[in-house]
């Protein structure tokens, strides 16, 4: 009997030493379910933030106070075994406490690099709007680059990476907004939102029962199966239909009158490498529509600027990247 060309293009053959997409899947929800320990709810968001995480990018969470911003990148860090580090974002924060600097040993007269917080696998900044643009530029050069320079000297920085940044939208006093430069450096940004009622009832509950304040998280992966993960992403497949789509999608808000700036092809790249993480996660080697259409809004509303008299009037990003997707058609199969 013949394959089936249409079978074989959604099921590539599998990389050696990549984790099979049941494996993927397996692992995922192993992670998400012990999160959920931790974060009764969101499990949407934690779907995304660790989506984020093996697609090789970075995470803005953007947010009032209190809705567990923190603790979804903590649990993630604890329940993967990653090296975590936070840096609490402040106006007097300089470049060198972020990325480490020389520091002189009188016993012989050298210098020796201290290494600071950036230097670890999963890093939380914590209300990254606080600090200064010259600690932000330092902080771009690792989301961008995966480097260090301290003294004119470059370090590399240990794969997986990935900073999980915090933002309070509604406090303004005593921030610097996020240059345009480095907000495109953020794969997805994501808002937690309140819980529903019976989900903080359920929080409380367990928190009475638990007796202390921390919950303790088993950790279900490690650095290897991580990087293991990263690599399904990889070998996960999109059909040049759907590239089509993501570029019209894309393509789209440049034309939306509503936009002042339309995304850019870090866009198109940030979309196909998210719906590729999530069919990964959701244990599959191919992607579908419904992954683009799910991580559309997360990946590109940030990229974009709505017109002033336009954000007056309520218009918002996340709204226009909706409607976009109403608006693009989905691409039809032939060979069904």
């Amino acid at each position: 009997m013949n394959a089936d060309p249409a079978r074989a293009r959604r099921d590539p053959a599998p990389v050696p030493g990549t984790p099979a997409p049941r494996d993927v899947a397996a692992t995922s929800t192993a992670i998400l379910d012990e999160i959920g320990r931790a974060v009764v709810g969101k499990r949407d968001v934690a779907e995304l933030l660790l989506v984020g995480l093996l697609a090789g990018g970075h995470v803005l969470i953007e947010d009032f106070p209190g809705v567990a911003k923190t603790l979804l990148a903590r649990s993630l860090a604890a329940v993967t075994g990653l090296r975590f580090r936070r840096v609490q974002f402040t106006p007097d924060l300089l470049p060198a406490d972020v990325t480490g600097a020389s520091v002189y040993d009188q016993a012989d007269g050298s210098f020796t690099f201290v290494p600071g917080p950036l230097f670890a696998h999963l890093v939380l900044a914590d209300e990254i709007n606080r600090a200064p643009p010259k600690t932000q530029a330092a902080l771009l050069e690792a989301m961008a680059e995966r480097q260090v320079t301290a003294d004119g000297v470059t370090h590399e920085l240990e794969a997986p990476f990935c900073v999980v940044a915090t933002q309070n939208p509604i406090e303004l006093e005593g921030t610097y907004p996020l240059p345009e430069a480095q907000l495109d450096r953020f794969l997805l940004r994501l808002r937690v939102g309140y819980p529903e009622r019976s989900e903080e009832a359920a929080m409380l509950s367990r928190r009475a029962a638990r007796g202390q304040e921390r919950v303790d998280l088993r950790v279900t992966a490690d650095r290897e199966r991580l990087l293991g993960l990263q690599r399904a992403v990889e070998a996960v497949h999109l059909e040049d239909a759907l590239a089509g789509y993501v570029t019209e999608l894309v393509a789209t808000t440049r034309e939306r009158s509503e936009l002042l700036l339309g995304a850019s092809p870090r866009g198109s790249l940030a979309v196909m490498g998210a719906a590729r993480a999530l069919a990964a996660v959701r244990g599959r080697a191919f992607v579908l529509p419904d992954d683009i259409k799910a991580v559309a809004v997360p990946a590109l509303a940030h990229r974009v600027a709505v017109k002033p008299d336009r954000w007056v009037r309520g218009v918002r990003a996340e709204q226009v990247i909706a409607e976009v997707l109403d608006v693009v058609a989905v691409p039809i199969r032939d060979d069904v």
